[in-house]
């Protein structure tokens, strides 16, 4: 089991690093493209690649903060509960959060393969949009790991 969750958290690091070099992308950008308007020249296509890049970043760094527990979390009526009925919400709010996860990331993946038969592009730089949805696809199938792996900790004590 260890190896397994030591893979997932690999998965991970590596989502968060591509994840920050797209937030650093969009910062150069904007940063080119603020500059480049001071001067009446702005970059052609640079909107719509900051949304792309936007949803790169909000997609590939929603497991990592998950396995972190970077999220909110309102537990005060948890807490009053003794620990096997806390763990039993937990592990039912995570089994229901992976049912939702795979069904958003198969229908990414259903809209992604619909962009590809249909060659949608952007607007602009005609840049495809296909693999942005493949790409979340991925990010969500990664949640839904992510949190079996939050039941296997569970299961296993390790759980916060």
């Amino acid at each position: 089991m260890k190896r397994f969750l030591d893979g997932v958290l690999r998965v991970n690091i590596w989502m968060q690093t591509v994840a920050a070099i797209a937030l650093t992308l969009i910062i150069l950008l904007t940063t080119v493209d603020v500059l480049a308007r001071l001067v009446g020249k702005p970059l052609p296509g640079a909107v719509e690649i900051v949304a792309i890049l936007g949803g790169i970043v909000a997609g590939f760094t929603t497991p990592i903060t998950s396995w972190m527990k970077g999220h909110i979390q309102v537990d005060f009526v948890l807490n009053w509960l003794p620990p096997a009925a806390r763990n039993a919400v937990d592990v039912t709010t995570r089994c229901v959060a992976i049912g939702l996860c795979l069904l958003v990331s198969w229908n990414c993946l259903k809209i992604g393969t619909d962009f590809w038969n249909k060659g949608e592009v952007s607007g602009t730089l005609l840049v495809p949009l296909f693999p942005v949805c493949y790409g979340l696809a991925t990010c969500f199938f990664v949640l839904s790991t992510v949190l079996f792996c939050d039941i296997l900790k569970i299961f296993g004590g390790s759980h916060e």
